[in-house]
């Protein structure tokens, strides 16, 4: 997806023991997988009347199976839920690969999009919460085919999709790209570049440009994101954001992440800015196992325009891997 964990390795892959022992009882290598987590938390807002919230946010299982002839399949289903209203089991993601070769590879389906720094699932948080602003500024899941070229020190991807971000979108006679140029100079050090472009419903052009590189040697990580976009937030309209990240591990066990980010949506044609917002996070986290984690999170954001009003929130998420 994003190619980012948080940094301590919680996540594990459990196998299921489906292979069988040959004459010489060597064991089979397992061609099925199955993986996934349970994302609960706790929040709470000091926006007039805003109530504290507490339950079970997001649930998923992820199946991968290898056919052992280049081919291999992913399937993820989800559970979410955004308010007591709007709650249920999705198929967040459906597509298979072909491996060409060690280099070349494409996959066809429903699959997220490669580019943004900060994840969509809570497993590649290095924090409780998103900025808020990928909405504008990053591709979603998607629906169509994608080739990739990889290598030691850089990246190439090319997709063809319905649509930027509309996994149910099955009309394909304008059709959106994404591409991306990935550079990994050495182990520590991670840059990529995203252009993408799509199309509004009333046939105007969306562009967006994604640039973000990183930094992550021992204890300590640090993620720099840049965002340009056109029309992505309505017709007429400029789009910029950007955020500055830092997550240390003082121990195995306990970690602290700082971030900035800010954004702002402008009509075009008047140059007047329709939203503005900026943030400032301060996230701790404790390890209590290698399945579970707990994520604590304070969070200061200014808003002006349709982004709301301004608000200090705290939050406490208890994350399961498995």
């Amino acid at each position: 997806m994003k190619f980012l964990t948080k940094l301590t390795p919680v996540a594990a892959t459990l196998f299921l023991s489906l292979g069988a022992l040959s004459a010489q009882a060597e064991e089979v290598k397992d061609p099925l997988s199955i993986s996934g987590f349970v994302d609960m938390s706790y929040y709470s807002s000091d926006l007039d009347g805003a109530d504290p919230s507490m339950g079970l946010d997001q649930a998923e299982i992820d199946l991968a199976y290898d056919f052992g002839n280049k081919l291999s399949v992913n399937v993820d289903i989800e559970y979410q839920s955004s308010d007591a209203n709007a709650d249920g089991v999705d198929l967040e993601q459906a597509y298979m690969t072909y491996a060409y070769t060690d280099n070349i590879s494409v996959k066809a389906g429903r699959f997220l999009s490669y580019s943004g720094f900060e994840a969509e699932e809570p497993t590649g948080l290095y924090q409780y919460s998103g900025t808020g602003y990928a909405k504008y500024f990053y591709g979603y899941y998607q629906q169509g085919v994608s080739g990739m070229y990889s290598a030691d020190k850089f990246a190439v991807a090319v997709s063809v999709v319905n649509s930027l971000a509309g996994p149910q979108d099955f009309n394909a006679d304008s059709p959106a790209i994404e591409t991306m140029f990935a550079f990994m100079p050495t182990e520590a050090i991670t840059l990529k570049a995203f252009y993408s472009m799509d199309e509004t419903a009333t046939g105007q052009d969306i562009d967006m440009i994604n640039l973000w590189g990183s930094y992550a040697a021992g204890p300590l990580t640090i993620g720099l994101e840049y965002n340009m976009a056109d029309n992505t937030a309505g017709d007429d309209t400029e789009a910029s954001g950007y955020l500055a990240m830092v997550n240390y591990a003082f121990t195995d066990k306990v970690g602290l992440t700082l971030r900035y980010n800010a954004w702002e949506v402008e009509n075009s044609l008047t140059g007047a800015a329709t939203e503005e917002s900026s943030g400032i996070t301060i996230s701790p986290s404790y390890v209590v196992n290698d399945n579970l984690l707990m994520v604590f999170e304070y969070r200061m954001d200014s808003n002006e325009g349709t982004a709301g009003a301004d608000a200090n929130s705290f939050a406490v998420e208890a994350l399961v891997t498995f």
